[in-house]
């Protein structure tokens, strides 16, 4: 049975936005028992193989390389799109980044047996890969520090050390490292071939430490926490916070899918003078491409905005349940 609740239900508690500030990051929370992440994850899998109104063509980008074809299948996919407004989410983001907010893409995060980890990053405008800044909050340019996204990684199956769990460093979102308008070539070669202080790390065919402003710098790993997650809880960080993954050294089937929310207010520009999208050794045009207002309303006028999927079905604030 459905359970209605009144808005801010979730907030986050007085304490956790403490930790939160502090430490940039909060979880694992629970959107989902185990149960209801089980029946979700196989009817929207089911449902990816389905393209005929994804947003992006599917143009063949090298196998290796994460499939940006992919990005924001919310915007295709019912039950994608009722995710990213749960009141369980936009509740708890709410409470931190106030109550206008956009989801502005989503994109999943598969780690199959034998693949490698994900190098320690950080990224405010997004430029990072892509050569042009896909946000910019007010008064940010493309060479000044902002406040990037706050990501809601959701696990849709068991996240643990085996399988490649989430890696944060806390505290670390007050200070870029990197300087996204530093060039990165993109070489399929480097995918699940290259390993970093006795870890195999990469970063989906580039190598980001050609992003360090401190070419001797190196990530403080011994304060480095690792996020095992059961499916159906998330964890809410900043996009600046220091970041990576763990390789999945498991055996048999045993892989990892994680689903990234992400939300900026209302305020921020999304994909400013950018029409197109060309990194990962793929390409996606963005003329399907909507935010969707998630919570609150917008009277900037910044983004464009739908309220409802490619497939006609309204998106509304989800319920808990």
């Amino acid at each position: 049975m459905t359970v209605h609740t009144e808005p801010g239900t979730f907030a986050l508690s007085p304490e956790e936005k403490a930790f939160f500030h502090t430490n940039g990051y909060i979880g694992p929370l629970t959107v989902y028992t185990p149960e209801e992440m089980d029946q979700l994850w196989r009817q929207v899998h089911r449902e990816t193989l389905d393209r005929s109104h994804a947003a992006y063509p599917d143009t063949g980008a090298g196998t290796g390389a994460p499939n940006i074809h992919n990005y924001d299948r919310h915007l295709d996919i019912d039950l994608l799109a009722q995710h990213v407004v749960n009141q369980r989410i936009v509740d708890r983001v709410a409470s931190i980044l106030g109550p206008d907010l956009l989801c502005w893409r989503t994109e999943f995060f598969p780690k199959y047996p034998g693949d490698e980890g994900t190098d320690w990053h950080q990224a405010d405008t997004f430029a990072n890969a892509s050569g042009k800044p896909q946000l910019l909050w007010p008064g940010e340019s493309e060479t000044e520090f902002g406040a990037g996204t706050l990501t809601v990684w959701t696990a849709f199956t068991d996240s643990t050390r085996e399988n490649g769990c989430l890696q944060i460093i806390p505290g670390t979102q007050h200070q870029m490292n990197y300087d996204e308008t530093k060039n990165m070539d993109f070489d399929e070669q480097r995918i699940n071939s290259e390993t970093k202080n006795g870890i195999p790390r990469g970063f989906f065919g580039y190598d980001y430490r050609h992003l360090q402003k401190d070419p001797d710098w190196t990530p403080d790993e011994d304060s480095a926490v690792a996020l095992t997650m059961a499916k159906g809880q998330c964890v809410i960080f900043w996009s600046t916070l220091m970041h990576a993954s763990l390789p999945n050294t498991s055996t048999g089937k045993d892989y990892r899918m994680g689903f990234a929310t992400r939300y900026v207010p209302t305020k921020v520009r999304v994909y400013p003078d950018t029409d197109r999208i060309d990194e990962y050794g793929g390409s996606i045009p963005l003329d399907k491409w909507a935010a969707v207002l998630a919570h609150g309303q917008d009277t900037y006028g910044h983004n464009k905005i739908t309220t409802e999927t490619l497939r006609g079905t309204p998106i509304r604030p989800a319920t808990a349940s």
